[in-house]
């Protein structure tokens, strides 16, 4: 059995370990300062943090959320946005990430947004498969540029 429920500070190991997974450019203590951050009210990006776990409490995954002004494809400027979602590879495909997913959706519902957006590198096929499986329509495939001023 699955169970989600919002990040709390002695997730924080395994919240970082996880991220750590999902983004390895990022490095550990990267990683560890934006959690510590979090914790502390000091980061703007993730609003919310939930974490699944299994019956034993042993960390499964975890849905880093937002809410965006503008989404590609969406038409209201309250978007509840999906900034990251991983599970751990021993519990995938076995329903973990759709209960993360759902529980999202509920935090957009709960925040007053009508509309849930995510985004995924071109070349994630994996991600973009879990997304379409739980019901994202696809409305954009970019490449996006910067240059320092």
């Amino acid at each position: 059995m699955t169970t989600v429920r919002p990040v709390h500070v002695g997730d924080a190991d395994a919240w970082c370990e996880m991220r750590a997974d999902l983004w390895p450019e990022g490095a550990a203590r990267e990683h560890a300062a934006e959690v510590a951050e979090f914790f502390s009210g000091r980061l703007r990006i993730p609003l919310e943090v939930l974490l699944a776990e299994d019956a034993e409490g042993r960390p499964l995954g975890f849905a880093e959320l937002s809410i965006r002004a503008y989404a590609e494809g969406c038409t209201t400027d309250r978007v509840a946005f999906l900034e990251g979602w991983y599970v751990v590879a021993e519990a995938r495909r076995r329903g973990v990430g759709r209960a993360l997913v759902r529980a999202a959706e509920a935090w957009g519902r709960a925040q007053g947004c009508t509309e849930f957006a995510s985004d995924a590198l071109l070349d994630n096929h994996v991600s973009a498969a879990a997304h379409q499986a739980l019901d994202f329509d696809e409305v954009a495939q970019i490449r996006c540029f910067r240059k320092d001023l």
